[in-house]
């Protein structure tokens, strides 16, 4: 019988021996230092002697709330997911080990400053005593957490591996043989459904004179708990992190506060190399010399039926890194930095920052792979970092594509320093803001010039939601958490800027007597009006989105003058260049399948347009029969700031979010910090809890909560107070 499913099988009684009962005295001696204080919204606030006791307590609460979603991200960083999904998933699988190696974390977890190691065993520790004290929970797969585990996953964004742009798809056609899987034909994309924003407030546009944070990351529903946790040794921070983490990963201190965007700086690249074969062995040129092709072999176990099965791969790797492609006959390698030591120390440290000065130094580090920095301090500063860890490399390559790997002039020459790297510090234009989208906006006229900085350090170009929150920020002279928290909920749909008028203009040219003019006659009215703002109870809306997502596919294939062409331009280019009939048959379209589905296309957005919590499981399960609440954002890809990106499941006429803003915060410092916040749906992932939909309504309106920040409140608003196993 398989091991996975003998354990299945064991006596809940017997599955507890697997922790001796030195282990078991230790935790309880240990949970007695500590204390978890639920709030009146079921935030814990988790107060411990040390930070150890900190981390131990932070993922105790994590699993009280959701221990299946902790235990996922650490299958899918660990590369285990075949495990539970089954053979289709291998080679994702084996594109996670291949570039975040569990044996240089095990190494790093041995070598690593004894504070840091105190923190990674307090970290197992935690989630190894909850699932002793409930024997109940089963886990999917990992039946003990390693101290090591948090060393997978060291920059605080699990879904941020950087492979240079190399596919799982890519990997398998590699080492399958199989030619055919690496194209695929090409198909309508969802709605953009990743990126955050973070926006920074100077003095001299705040109306107390108090720098402030904006803190909103779009990521997949319940991707995020709000935590606070409080020790003895100068720990004090308060935010988000993601299912696992033992440090906030986007929040805020009494001295500091910080944002992460995903960033899309060069941080990992793809190598062209020659191999060649001289008998029963592979070599790759380097420099006119031949070297041998490393070769590994890594067993990947996958689900089948009811047990557990595996298959053996023979990886192959140059100095570059692991073959992960072929292209054009030239196996490809990627060179790549998704975990290390330095990279965890930053995102603790960067948590017990007391001013500007200490916060630069920390992200002297430069070990933070996937992330933009947006930040904000009771000093009043406020600073943007484009990227942290960026290579130095010779700009006579384009670093965009696979670059040769046969010569030692494509070699990584160190890294570039703080100072040298995209930044702001303290613009005259008063205010900051990063969605994802190109540095050179960053600050208005205050902005980056792009000409003094190589073009790998900043590869993404503008988006919506960064004209439109140059656009919020730049009218307010005088911002409040209110305004702050509208600015950062302003609806409106940049992208419809140019398609609208375009296809007004279509429409005109029409014969007044053609069928196609009379039909199209009243929607063309309708979006005529349009103020181009999401809302609810706009029929527009709903016309605006279907039509545009039937647009899609045609403004992904637009090629422009420039190659590298963003979004912005590839949407105003179309909409300048779109045949008429091309416009004007997409919303004819649009018009049929919204009559197909709800007997008329005239649906205002909030009645197709739908939050929905049912189950809490990691995918959830939708139902058009069931409960739901209106939503009037929409996705960010249009240029909305509130990103809420919905689509039709199997079985459902609405449509139901999925994705978009998840933990929101807006923060004002000064001698005392004063916060609001906002989750998607609630803090408990348990459809029992009180907590698991009680902020729904509110996340739907923008309605946000009062932080809980000192003890003093946190006290008046408790729920419930005690010790971990209690």
């Amino acid at each position: 019988m398989k091991k996975s499913l003998l354990l299945l099988l064991l006596p809940l009684s017997l599955q507890a021996q697997r922790f001796s009962q030195q282990e078991i005295t230790r935790w309880e001696q240990q949970a007695k230092r500590i204390t978890i204080i639920r709030d009146n919204w079921g935030i814990p606030h988790i107060y411990g002697k040390t930070d150890a006791d900190c981390a131990f307590g932070l993922l105790y609460a994590q699993c009280e709330d959701d221990f299946k979603r902790v235990e996922s991200n650490y299958i899918d960083i660990l590369g285990r997911s075949a495990e539970i999904k089954g053979e289709s998933s291998v080679y994702e699988d084996l594109l996670t080990r291949l570039v975040v190696d569990s044996a240089g974390a095990i190494a790093d977890y041995k070598k690593s400053p004894v504070w840091l190691q105190k923190l990674l065993n307090a970290f197992a520790d935690g989630v190894n005593y909850y699932l002793y004290k409930h024997p109940s929970v089963k886990p999917a797969l990992l039946q003990r957490f390693q101290p090591w585990y948090p060393l997978m996953w060291t920059d605080g964004s699990i879904s941020a591996i950087n492979t240079a742009g190399v596919t799982a798809r890519e990997l398998k056609s590699f080492y399958t043989g199989d030619n055919s899987i690496a194209t695929v034909r090409y198909e309508m994309p969802e709605d953009i459904h990743s990126g955050s924003n973070g926006f920074a407030i100077a003095p001299s546009h705040s109306a107390s004179g108090k720098a402030m944070l904006y803190i909103n990351p779009h990521v997949t529903f319940y991707f995020r708990p709000e935590v606070h946790v409080v020790s003895e040794e100068g720990l004090n921070a308060y935010g988000a992190v993601t299912w696992g983490q033992f440090f906030v990963y986007q929040g805020f201190n009494e001295h500091c506060g910080w944002m992460h965007t995903s960033g899309y700086s060069d941080v990992a690249d793809a190598y062209a190399e020659q191999v060649i074969k001289k008998g029963d062995s592979l070599y790759y040129r380097y420099d006119n010399i031949l070297r041998p092709v490393q070769q590994q072999d890594i067993t990947i176990s996958y689900k089948d039926g009811y047990t557990t099965t595996s298959k053996k791969i023979t990886a192959f790797f140059t100095h570059h890194g692991p073959v992960m492609a072929k292209r054009n006959g030239q196996w490809i390698t990627v060179r790549s930095n998704n975990r290390s030591l330095n990279s965890l120390i930053q995102s603790w440290q960067r948590t017990k920052a007391t001013s500007f000065a200490a916060f630069k130094k920390n992200m002297e580090l430069l070990a933070n792979c996937s992330n933009n920095t947006v930040y904000a301090d009771a000093e009043g500063n406020i600073a943007y970092w484009h990227g942290n860890f960026i290579p130095r490399r010779d700009t006579a390559y384009d670093w965009n594509k696979p670059v040769d790997g046969t010569t030692s002039a494509t070699e990584w020459k160190g890294l570039h320093t703080l100072d040298e790297i995209i930044h702001v510090y303290n613009p005259t234009s008063g205010w900051i803001q990063n969605c994802n989208s190109t540095p050179y906006t960053v600050s208005g006229s205050s902005s980056p010039r792009k000409g003094d900085y190589p073009a790998y350090m900043a590869t993404e170009g503008e988006n919506f939601r960064g004209i439109n929150a140059v656009k919020v920020l730049s009218k307010e002279p005088a911002f409040n958490i209110d305004k702050l928290i509208a600015a950062g909920y302003d609806t409106y749909l940049a992208a419809f800027e140019s398609l609208v008028p375009a296809l007004v203009k279509a429409y005109d040219a029409l014969d007044h007597h053609d069928s196609l003019y009379i039909r199209l006659k009243q929607p063309v009215s309708v979006l005529k009006e349009w103020d181009l703002y999401a809302n609810a109870g706009s029929v527009a809306t709903t016309l605006a989105i279907e039509w545009g997502q039937q647009l899609s596919p045609h403004i992904a294939a637009v090629r422009t003058t420039n190659s590298n062409a963003d979004q912005v331009e590839r949407t105003r280019y179309y909409a300048a260049t779109a045949a008429g009939s091309e416009l004007l048959y997409a919303l004819q379209n649009t018009l049929k399948d919204l009559d197909k589905r709800y007997g008329t296309w005239q649906q205002p957005w909030g009645d197709i347009n739908r939050y929905q919590r049912l189950t809490g499981q990691l995918l959830e399960v939708y139902n058009d029969s069931k409960p739901s609440i209106p939503s009037g954002m929409a996705a960010s890809t249009w240029g909305c700031l509130p990103s809420f990106v919905s689509r039709v499941y199997p079985g459902t006429q609405k449509r139901y979010g999925y994705n978009g803003n998840s933990f929101i915060c807006a923060i004002e410092f000064g001698k005392k910090v004063t916060a609001k916040s906002l989750l998607a749906g609630g803090e408990s992932g348990n459809p029992a809890s009180p907590h698991f939909g009680d902020q729904a309504e509110m996340y739907t309106k923008g309605q946000f909560k009062e932080v809980l920040f000192y003890k003093e409140d946190i006290l008046k608003h408790a729920e419930k107070t005690y010790h971990p196993g209690e």
